[in-house]
């Protein structure tokens, strides 16, 4: 008997039927080891050692982890395995499957696997195989692998099954599939599979960003969804329910089988003369081709769809005034524009807001900015319209709103109410509200928790008082949703180390609060720079009237400069800028002219 040393445990590289050459070694597949198949039971330890490597000296292995004894010689369940995984590979190229391809699918397909193996053991076990192959014509002494073969072609799916769950689908639903596709060959849906999957599933990394959109999507529809929108939804709630949910939508790894599962209809389509025709007509109204795959991801239907369905939907939209331009940005924010419930929401859309007095130029632009508006229904809309004529913003007011945030229209009415008893603690009554919402409509889709209350606390620790609140806002309502770490702390950071002191920056706030809106590099440094080293006064006068920074260095300040310069004349910042054009004329330019008669 040889040593333990001069063997390596490997699977044999038997030569394929008709082939003058080996096949390759086929490697395992991790969930297809005898393990989780139940075979022959075998100790663990040697199962951690050979799924950690196809190759095992055996010098390395202690005898004792070695499934060796005195008993009778069994069947080896590896050399078992590596016969059906031939077997299946062999069956596979019978349907013109290439023979790496064919490897491939054998060793990804663990639980077809099992299915062909359970049931040749148990026509073994219960000594009904050559009654079974007899019923069947085929002639007994089969092997093994030829019994697995044999199973395999009764299936009579033609590979199909293997395949689909090669590419993540579950047993149960490949061969539901497969059956739907009993009339395709097989090499030509591996074809349609890989170019789906790269279709789907190749592009720019916006996954996270694609999953965002999709529950937006679900939670703002509050019309009927047609046939395709609810097979849509029904797919989002089955990525919902695995791990990470949506976030995994645009991961093949996870979406893949599930999509093929949800839309199997997709792989009877003619790549070439119906999906790559799609493909082009969606490049020539803008859309990248890398970034197709969120449409797709987020309206798999949409595939179905012939370029004239697309074309009558542009049509539509170019007769409520969107450009055809346009309608590209459109379907990249909310694929479901060319579903059939919202085409039809669409005019009602329309004819709501004109009912309102809405201008048609900020309808385009709702629709444009956020056409998630196009989901929702009229009844809907309706209540947060009421809500906001109840504080005075109606017609042209309403018109801004909704131009500028279309998005408040989708808000709950607790959500909105919340917003305005915020403002009501702080201090405003509710035209002065509807003043400030007209002005920033962004603050009503605002947490008042997370948001509102913390840009108070903010206010105050910087050292505006409680009472001087409402005058702040009420001058700079976009205070409530400026970011503090990229806009509130720079700015006030700046004026602090050109030497304004805590109180001075607080006192300019309260006095002209959009002073923390104002660019650094665009507006405070150079206006600072131009009060100190030109006109030569203190840093003190724009403590005094901070409303300087409002205006034009170039059209104002520096004008009125030279002039009162040429004259002599010293004054405030306040007198400078503060008067019109014609107040300035009569004040100071009057004088001059006296002085000349």
């Amino acid at each position: 008997m040889p040593t333990m040393a001069s063997f390596f445990l490997f699977f044999p590289t038997p030569t394929i039927t008709g082939s003058s050459k080996s096949s390759p070694l086929i490697p395992l597949h991790p969930s297809i080891l005898p393990q989780s198949l139940n075979f022959c039971p075998f100790p663990s330890r040697f199962h951690s050692l050979l799924t950690s490597s196809h190759f095992l000296p055996l010098a390395s292995i202690s005898p004792d982890a070695l499934p060796f004894s005195d008993d009778p010689p069994q069947e080896d369940p590896l050399h078992s395995l590596a016969e059906a995984q031939l077997a299946v590979s062999e069956y596979l190229q019978r349907f013109g499957v290439l023979e790496d391809e064919a490897v491939s699918i054998a060793s990804n397909s663990p639980r077809f696997l099992k299915m062909l193996v359970d049931a040749v053991r148990e026509l073994d076990e219960t000594s009904m195989w050559d009654s079974w192959s007899k019923e069947r014509g085929e002639l007994d002494g089969f092997g093994f692998k030829e019994k697995v073969a044999s199973m395999a072609m009764e299936k009579g799916d033609c590979g199909k099954v293997a395949f689909l769950e090669s590419v993540g689908m579950n047993l149960s639903s490949a061969m539901n599939v497969a059956r739907y596709l009993s009339g395709e060959m097989l090499p030509s849906l591996i074809y349609k599979v890989k170019y789906m999957k790269a279709l789907f599933f190749s592009g720019s990394g916006d996954g996270i960003l694609i999953g965002k959109n999709a529950r937006r999507m679900m939670t703002n529809l509050s019309i009927p969804p047609d046939d395709d929108v609810q097979q849509t939804l029904s797919f989002f709630e089955k990525i919902e329910a695995r791990r990470g949910g949506l976030d995994m939508l645009s991961s093949n790894e996870e979406s893949f089988g599930l999509l093929l599962e949800s839309f199997p209809r997709m792989l009877l389509l003619s790549v070439e003369s119906h999906v790559k025709p799609m493909v082009e007509f969606l490049e020539k109204i803008g859309i990248p081709k890398e970034r197709m795959r969120s449409i797709f991801l987020l309206f798999p239907p949409v595939i179905f769809f012939d370029t004239e369905v697309l074309k009558s939907r542009i049509m539509a939209f170019e007769e409520v005034g969107v450009e055809v331009t346009v309608f590209g940005k459109l379907l990249l924010k909310y694929p479901w524009i060319t579903s059939n419930c919202i085409h039809g929401n669409l005019k009602q859309i329309v004819s709501f807001f004109e009912s309102e007095k809405v201008p048609s130029a900020s309808i385009i632009n709702a629709i444009s900015s956020w056409p998630l508006i196009l989901g929702s229904s009229t009844s809907k809309l309706e209540l947060m319209v009421d809500r906001l004529d109840g504080l005075g913003v109606r017609s042209k007011k309403l018109g801004q709103v909704i131009a500028t945030s279309p998005q408040i229209l989708l808000l709950k009415p607790q959500e909105f109410l919340q917003v305005v008893s915020f403002l009501e603690e702080v201090g405003f009554d509710k035209e002065s509200i509807g003043r400030i919402i007209a002005r920033c409509p962004e603050i009503s889709a605002t947490s008042v928790e997370k948001t509102l209350k913390r840009k108070l606390e903010f206010l105050i620790k910087i050292g505006v008082s409680k009472t001087h609140l409402p005058r702040a806002i009420k001058k700079y309502p976009e205070l409530l949703v400026s970011d503090p770490h990229k806009t509130l702390h720079p700015r006030i950071k700046y004026l602090r180390q050109r030497g304004l002191s805590e109180r001075d920056i607080a006192s300019m706030v309260v006095r002209f609060s959009p002073l923390l809106g104002y660019s650094i590099e665009e507006v405070l440094r150079p206006k600072l720079d131009f009060l100190v080293n030109i006109m030569k006064k203190p840093k003190k006068e724009v403590v005094d009237y901070p409303r300087y920074f409002s205006y034009s260095l170039e059209n104002k300040i520096i004008p009125r400069f030279r002039a009162l310069k040429g004259m002599n004349v010293e004054c405030s910042l306040k007198d400078m800028l503060g008067k019109n054009d014609e107040e300035f004329s009569v004040a100071f330019l009057g004088n001059k002219r006296t002085a000349e008669h």
